[in-house]
């Protein structure tokens, strides 16, 4: 179906579902499972660029995360930095700018220091932008919003009747970035997850059973090609 104006495809998120029933299946380790999963997020980033999709989120670690087993967080970490690092031409290859949402202090210091670096030498691209949702909470981040907010009421730097939704977003961790139009889960798990609760009031929604390390471009083309085909009303008639 040929894509118009209206209904164009800017932002996409996606929960990343099933590493660890993945590696279960074949009689692996869990860290297994993510290490695979990782490699998926380079097959979608490329499946995004061939739809010329400006915005990808990834919901690559919740608040909740943190209450996993230290082995697993840790494995997790040491994942991500290697990631980072190993997939730094890529985005520039590709001219991907690299951002962040979510609590990223609660990150340890050698993972911080690396993102910020893949952060900083990638910021000058425009086209094409990857968002990892870490450490990340969609009940946090409306928590934060409101302390932000609250702060600048006590300052009487603004007055609670200013206080509107177009306002409120604007304190959110990423207030640029449109709403996304489509949120994928793999997995097949029905629900949203703590994930990016105000930007998804209008979102379509896109499950599938594949689990996310088996999750490949033509899974991606299914989703997009699913989403043109829908009538979005946004509670109109």
């Amino acid at each position: 179906m040929a894509e118009t104006p209206e209904k164009k495809i800017k932002h996409v998120a996606i929960i990343m579902d099933g590493n660890g029933r993945w590696a279960k299946q074949r009689g692996l380790p869990r860290s297994e499972g993510h290490k695979e999963g990782a490699k998926t997020v380079e097959r979608v980033l490329k499946a995004a660029k061939a739809f010329d999709i400006e915005y990808i989120t990834l919901y690559a670690f919740s608040t909740e995360n943190w209450k996993r087993t230290k082995d697993e967080v840790s494995g997790l970490m040491s994942l991500l930095k290697e990631f980072l690092e190993g997939n730094l031409s890529f985005l520039k290859k590709n001219e991907t700018r690299l951002r962040v949402i979510g609590r990223i202090d609660d990150l340890p210091y050698i993972t911080r220091t690396v993102l910020k670096k893949v952060i900083k030498d990638t910021s000058h691209y425009t086209d094409r932008q990857l968002i990892l949702a870490l450490s990340y909470g969609g009940r946090a981040e409306i928590v934060d919003a409101v302390k932000k907010i609250a702060t600048d009421v006590e300052n009487k730097e603004l007055s609670p009747e200013d206080i509107d939704e177009k306002l409120f977003s604007k304190y959110l961790y990423a207030p640029d970035v449109p709403d996304p139009d489509l949120m994928i889960r793999t997995s097949g798990e029905m629900r949203i997850s703590n994930f990016l609760l105000w930007q998804l009031s209008y979102s379509e929604l896109w499950v599938t059973d594949v689990l996310w390390p088996d999750f490949g471009e033509k899974d991606f083309e299914e989703a997009i090609k699913n989403y043109y085909k829908r009538e979005r009303r946004h509670g109109g008639v």
